[in-house]
């Protein structure tokens, strides 16, 4: 009787979730078209990158700029290794920090939610009060650089934020819910220990709560400027994102006081100065950032589709 029952609501379901052909080209239509819409604006940074200043002056931004040129990338091409070494940089600091973060707030959800852990609220209240207050900079900065040492150092770069309050009680709701605690007492009666359950069963599971935190922290590693501004001095330790940003301000510098009595200006240089990049430059930062996180999403995106059909079947 359970299986013609079960076998019912499943036909009833697929053919509920059947589409007609009208429909299904209907619905691939409009997803075009926002996929189309959603591109263009990253379209419009690429066009304005390869725009020359006296198009920009003329036409403002413009899909079709009245000049092409690759100024822009030559200025920061000129920078020489520098670039590529922050690029460097910035994958190892992305790519370790991220494991690393996964691996420690993985362990810390996965101890969170076990009734076994007897000072479990303790710890979730800890963490809660930390995503709504901080010390603020100024100690933060201070235990960085007097207490830890961490001051241009590899490790200022992703040791400090290792642990972030809001990823981990993501990943805590996600272990609770889709993790039953039937699944650790079986476990534990056939013999296995608290790091074995945590690494055969419990991260096979959690691929699509690993792969949406993941991602937000790809994101907000490779996007921060902020920290390599405040400790970092050596220049093989400069991230992508500082080094651009020190670029984009010192071209800023240059252009805001090139009429400045004080300063000997020559024909030559006042030539050149003229001709360096302004607005270009700033889009043409914004495309080289933005091009490892496109690559990078495509990775993750089977572990989105999973993560959000997890609890639409239930047996």
């Amino acid at each position: 009787m359970a299986i013609v029952e079960t076998k019912n609501k499943s036909d009833v379901i697929n053919k509920f979730m059947k589409l007609n052909p009208a429909s299904n080209a209907l619905i691939t239509s409009i997803m075009v078209i926002f996929a189309a819409i959603s591109l263009l604006p990253l379209l419009l940074v690429v066009m304005i990158s390869f725009s020359t200043t006296e198009s920009i002056a003329v036409k403002g931004y413009s899909w079709f700029p009245l000049g092409v040129t690759f100024e822009a990338y030559r200025t920061l091409l000129y920078t020489g290794r520098q670039v590529w070494q922050s690029y460097l940089v910035n994958i190892a600091y992305t790519s370790v920090g991220t494991i690393l973060s996964l691996f420690v707030m993985s362990m810390f959800a996965y101890c969170l939610v076990q009734r076994r852990f007897t000072t479990r609220r303790f710890w979730l209240l800890y963490v809660f009060f930390t995503m709504l207050f901080s010390g603020g900079l100024v100690p933060t900065f201070m235990v960085n650089v007097s207490v830890l040492r961490l001051y241009d150092t590899f490790w200022i770069l992703f040791l400090p934020g290792l642990v972030s309050a809001y990823n981990l009680i993501i990943l805590r709701t996600f272990v609770r819910t889709s993790i039953p605690d039937s699944l650790y007492e079986s476990a534990f009666i056939d013999g296995a220990n608290d790091f074995r359950i945590y690494c055969q069963i419990v991260l096979p599971l959690m691929k699509p709560g690993l792969a949406t935190v993941g991602l937000f922290g790809i994101v907000a590693r490779w996007n921060n400027w902020f920290t390599g501004l405040l400790y970092i001095e050596n220049p093989r330790l400069v991230p992508l994102q500082t080094m651009l940003t020190r670029i984009q301000n010192s071209v800023e510098f240059i252009r805001q006081n090139a009429g400045d009595p004080s300063m000997p200006m020559t024909p030559e240089l006042q030539a050149e100065i003229e001709a360096m990049p302004s607005e270009s430059l700033r889009m043409t930062i914004a495309v080289i950032s933005v091009i490892p996180i496109l690559f990078a999403y495509p990775f993750f995106q089977k572990y989105f589709i999973t993560g959000l059909t997890i609890g639409s079947v239930k047996e």
